[in-house]
């Protein structure tokens, strides 16, 4: 009766294949990068949507880099009454792009198939001008303009306000946790 040996890849073997799987894999991550087609801009007339999106055409555009309050949302006066912030936002914004045509270069969409841009009107950056009057807060970039509105107290500086983000997670359905329910029986 024959005897089979098995035969087992050496250690360096291994990480000789190893690395030559990450290596390959990679390279075929940067060709596809490479290969993918550049953003088509997008330019024409825009109608604010809100103090962070825009229609322009058919597709809908979200400024990248910044925050602005939703429409339905409220800010604190310094006397303790509150004003719509979030509509005052998009107000802003429509004034923005009455003042010509806008270009956008989009950077991919985000979960709503928003196409997510840089935009500029006449040269000037859209969600810079938003942060600069103090109806945005920055959220990549424009850390100078947001500094120097809430040193001017402008916009949601003038008061309080309650961050868009975690504003919208108090407003949004929560799921069913089974876990949590089950903890909260107990006190956690």
């Amino acid at each position: 009766m024959a005897v089979r040996k098995r035969y087992r890849s050496s250690g360096p073997r291994r990480i000789v294949n190893a690395v030559a799987a990450i290596a390959l894999f990679a390279v075929a991550a940067l060709a596809a990068a490479w290969l993918e087609p550049a953003p088509t801009p997008l330019n024409g007339r825009a109608i604010a949507a809100d103090g962070d999106s825009l229609r322009l055409g058919e597709e809908r555009v979200r400024l990248l880099g910044i925050d602005a309050p939703e429409l339905d949302q409220p800010c604190d006066r310094r006397g303790g009454t509150q004003w719509p912030c979030g509509v005052h936002a998009r107000d802003r914004l429509a004034t923005l792009l009455r003042g010509g045509d806008v270009q956008c270069v989009g950077e991919g969409r985000d979960r709503y198939n928003r196409v997510l841009a840089r935009c500029t009107v006449g040269g000037r950056d859209l969600a810079g001008q938003m942060v600069a009057s103090g109806l945005a807060i920055a959220t990549d970039g424009y850390w100078d303009e947001e500094k120097n509105a809430e040193t001017r107290s402008l916009g949601i500086w003038a008061g309080g306000f309650q961050n868009p983000a975690d504003w919208r997670a108090g407003r949004e359905p929560q799921g069913l946790d089974p876990l949590g329910w089950v903890l909260g029986l107990f006190g956690r």
